[in-house]
């Protein structure tokens, strides 16, 4: 039996049409961060952003724009904003923003010196993201907790003194918070090199994320 080519390519176009309206309705979430997005502590593909993507399901499409050793700080030891991860992250066209960054700024060769960077370099980035044609929406996380003295200059202090200026960043410019801090806070059985979070703690940050997402 003789088949008709128009035939298929007329019955064809329907279903082509519906695969690219499914595509289109999928949300871009871009997860900005050091090594603790990475994946860093984690099982391989147990990130905190892997975790969040089987939550949220197939509606999102979870991008994890992590780089390991990155500070916030444009002054700091090594800069996020001079990441290929972050000119992707911008290319991506996010429809939502999750920033998770300030963890290696407490180093003391940065936090010591240049503390005073850290609020105009937040606002600095936050700012690229806003400037892109997708119009993101932006959550800043309060910064995980460090177990015990922390490890390589990395401490709880300097980390509790970064939440006040991220509070007030997302107070001016109304901008979601996500409380990373308290979702880790004295499980330090899930943070066994005291920095970075195990899977399990990797899964109460993607818990911590994903319903600030479902609540707006």
């Amino acid at each position: 039996m003789k088949i008709n080519p128009f035939l298929i390519t007329f019955c064809a176009i329907p279903f082509l049409g519906f695969t690219q309206a499914e595509e289109v309705e999928r949300q871009i979430l871009a997860c900005v961060g050091d090594s603790i997005t990475q994946g860093v502590g984690a099982k391989r593909g147990q990130s905190w952003p892997a975790q969040a993507q089987k939550v949220l399901g197939k509606k999102w499409q979870v991008k994890n724009f992590g780089l390991s050793g990155t500070t916030l700080m444009n002054s700091g030891n090594k800069p996020y904003q001079k990441s290929q991860q972050f000119k992707d992250a911008l290319s991506s066209n996010p429809d939502v923003v999750v920033i998770m960054l300030g963890t290696n700024d407490t180093k003391p060769v940065n936090w010591r010196h240049s503390a005073k960077d850290y609020e105009a370099d937040y606002r600095d980035l936050i700012s690229d993201f806003q400037k892109i044609a997708s119009k993101p929406r932006i959550y800043l996380c309060l910064p995980p907790y460090i177990a015990k003295k922390g490890r390589w200059g990395i401490n709880n202090e300097d980390t509790k003194a970064q939440i006040p200026i991220i509070k007030k960043i997302a107070k001016n410019l109304k901008l979601g918070i996500i409380d990373v801090y308290a979702a880790l806070e004295g499980q330090d059985d899930l943070i066994p090199d005291t920095v970075h979070p195990s899977t399990g703690g990797a899964t109460l940050i993607a818990k911590a994320v994903t319903a600030t997402l479902a609540a707006k």
